[in-house]
């Protein structure tokens, strides 16, 4: 987190928020101890979800192959502020993504202006294909601190191959005219994180976006790893050559495996969740079909969801065997 942002995340802090998260802290080193879960606290962090479409056609997103097993469509304005507000003594921070394009949600920018109202830091990614004059200013206008950018090669013909559908000229045009119009109203939010998936196809063009970042003029520059579904017996999406960049690493046989071995801890589990855009918590960002879900904000408080039977006899045996849990299988935490 850079410096404008880290100013920023702590002006939105509150003296119940930090003591929420030292809770949170403070259950989670005690659960992984005992070897059961005890949690003290509510949730810090949520990532809620505008709309489960998307323009472009991804080909390890649900979004983009249109292969969800979960209902489709777009969050109701009410039943995000009834979340907001029963949350906002303790949520810090809230990315408004989980599966979709956010800015596809005609009232996106007014649910971020509201989440930004109630002192609650505020986070989206988006492909850019929206960065509309209008919606730059909206943006700006919302309260956004952070925008991620989602930009996965320096040409097109490299850009394409995993943002199906997409021009790289827009995205470069939007981002370009964002930064501009911020500075020009001498803001400094949102803050633009150009985020750089590296691939097999796109690694030998990391020093060219290192060079696209400067010239675009970002505020970071984040390369990351490719969640590759079915990664055990190869994917041209996965590094050879940069490795570091991979989360999966090549067995004698030919097979992968994954790069890191399972622990059986999860702070996620203990800081936050994630809410689908019909109400669902669901445990954490890996389970996008919504295959655990464990209440739903429709008919139950957060307080009550969170502290159910059912969410802690997730955790319990994640702290027991986490290689049993589906969409722990092939997570980098």
């Amino acid at each position: 987190m850079n410096l404008h942002l880290a100013r920023a995340f702590l002006n939105y802090l509150t003296w119940s928020k930090v003591y929420n998260y030292l809770l949170l802290a403070i259950s989670f080193q005690l659960s992984r101890r005992m070897g059961k879960p005890k949690i003290l606290g509510l949730p810090t962090s949520l990532s809620i979800e505008p709309t489960t479409s998307c323009n472009l056609r991804c080909p390890e997103c649900p979004s983009g192959l249109r292969s969800f097993s979960r209902p489709k469509g777009m969050l109701e304005e009410k039943l995000f502020k009834t979340a907001i507000d029963q949350m906002k003594g303790h949520l810090s921070y809230l990315h408004l993504y989980f599966q979709g394009e956010p800015y596809l949600h005609p009232e996106f920018l007014e649910l971020v202006k509201y989440a930004d109202s109630r002192k609650i830091f505020t986070a989206t990614s988006t492909n850019a294909h929206y960065l509309t004059p209008e919606n730059i200013q909206k943006t700006v206008e919302s309260g956004l601190k952070q925008l991620i950018v989602s930009m996965d090669g320096t040409t097109q013909e490299i850009y394409q191959n995993y943002r199906i559908g997409g021009k790289l000229t827009k995205v470069t045009e939007g981002i370009q005219n964002l930064i501009a119009y911020r500075n020009e109203t001498g803001n400094k939010f949102p803050q633009v994180i150009l985020q750089f998936l590296v691939t097999g196809v796109n690694e030998h063009q990391i020093p060219e976006i290192k060079k696209l970042a400067e010239e675009l003029k970002v505020d970071e520059l984040q390369l990351k790893t490719t969640q590759i579904y079915d990664y055990q017996n190869g994917s041209p999406l996965i590094p050879v050559n940069n490795l570091k960049y991979s989360r999966y690493l090549p067995n004698p046989d030919g097979t992968w495996k994954l790069k890191k071995s399972l622990q059986n801890k999860c702070w996620r589990m203990w800081q936050g969740a994630v809410m689908t855009w019909d109400g669902r918590i669901v445990p954490c960002c890996f389970d996008k079909d919504a295959k655990y879900v464990m209440g739903s904000l429709k008919t139950e408080k957060m307080v009550a969801i969170w502290n159910k039977p059912l969410y802690n006899t997730f955790r319990k045996q994640l702290l027991q065997d986490r290689s049993q849990i589906n969409i722990c299988q092939n997570c980098t935490e």
